[in-house]
């Protein structure tokens, strides 16, 4: 009889509320309140409507790489150009908007801006299939062919540019090619244009994660790509795709930011990629792939953003907002290794493989 009580109340107990599993799976979403208390208390700057509304529009760019590259590293990838298509994106889009100069027709064409967001995030799907191609048909590890990819744009922009920086990219009404400023500096409801392509960006990404077979073709690639190819997922088409999706993202984020700013250099976006992987690390996700949300690299972006310009808010040092940064990136590895590389494993044959669903909700 004491027997038959005891093991009822050992399993009420270990499905009991578990505060330490609590805060560790959403860590993310502490940090980012325990970054806004504190700098509150800092500075009195810090917690107004007008602040959060502009820090949210630095936020914007780092949330769309970081919602690209959560994609490839879901599938066990890692996308390190996609700092180098934000500048060369920028570069085309200045490009185009200053003109394109066709000397045997004695004639300039000035694109409108739809043409110029859509050609732009034409090249970041074409960077995307680049990278796709190298790691899934010629098996070129995706650290060292997206390294390579990095490079290749970089110079590329740099050639675009001979180093120099496009400037007033405003438009000219008499030319039909004004209103790409608008995505950097209108507001919609209050709202920068910004942060909504970020939330729109984030619905769509979360839709196909969660809707569709495409997303759980993603989530199976990075638990186990060989058990995947077995059971009939397309591999390497998805992981094609992803590097697709993670280049118009990176895409957007330079026409986003070259709108910020009205101006294109070949060098915006340096170190991007490292950031946006941070935020993909901070919001949970496992760098081996199969697990991680875009809930989670969304709120991941907002504690590395929130934490940057509070740093500056109050005049801290950039030497030291470095320091910061990586101490947090640290943390976030930290963490992750503790929650997904100590789990119990359950004995017998009914213990089966995670479902990608339940990859999602980790």
């Amino acid at each position: 009889m004491s027997t038959s009580t005891a093991a009822p109340s050992a399993k009420a107990g270990s499905e009991g509320f578990d505060l330490a599993r609590l805060l560790l799976e959403g860590r993310a979403f502490f940090a980012l309140v325990a970054i806004i208390i504190v700098f509150s208390i800092l500075s009195p700057f810090y917690f107004t409507v007008n602040n959060f509304l502009i820090m949210s529009s630095h936020v914007a760019i780092f949330g769309l790489l970081a919602i690209g590259m959560l994609l490839v590293i879901l599938t066990g990838g890692i996308d390190l150009s996609v700092g180098s298509t934000l500048g060369l994106a920028g570069v085309v889009a200045g490009f185009l908007m200053q003109g394109v100069s066709l000397p045997l027709f004695g004639v300039i064409l000035y694109p409108p801006v739809w043409a110029v967001v859509v050609m732009t995030c034409a090249l970041g799907a074409l960077i995307g299939v680049l990278n796709g191609a190298l790691i899934a048909y010629l098996k070129v590890p995706a650290f060292v062919a997206t390294l390579g990819v990095l490079y290749v744009a970089r110079g590329v922009a740099l050639l675009m540019t001979n180093g120099l920086t496009y400037n007033n990219l405003g438009g000219r009404a008499d030319l039909g090619n004004t209103g790409f400023d608008w995505l950097g500096f209108n507001r919609l409801f209050g709202v920068p244009i910004g942060v909504l392509i970020l939330a729109a960006v984030a619905i769509v990404g979360s839709v196909l994660l969660a809707r569709t077979a495409f997303g759980r073709w993603v989530y199976a690639t990075g638990g186990n790509a060989r058990a995947a190819e077995l059971s009939g997922v397309p591999v390497k088409r998805t992981q094609i795709l992803v590097y697709v999706l993670s280049g118009v993202c990176a895409a957007i984020a330079g026409l986003v930011l070259s709108s910020q700013l009205t101006s294109a250099g070949p060098t915006a976006g340096q170190t991007y990629e490292l950031t946006a992987i941070a935020a993909v690390v901070v919001g949970g996700a496992a760098l081996t792939g199969g697990r991680g949300t875009i809930r989670g690299t969304l709120l991941g972006a907002f504690v590395i953003g929130f934490l940057s310009d509070g740093l500056v808010i109050i005049g801290v040092s950039s030497y030291w907002q470095t320091v910061f940064t990586g101490a947090v990136i640290v943390l976030a590895v930290l963490l992750n290794s503790l929650q997904y590389g100590r789990r119990p494993k359950r004995s017998g044959a009914g213990a089966a493989a995670p479902s990608p669903q339940q990859g999602a909700k980790a």
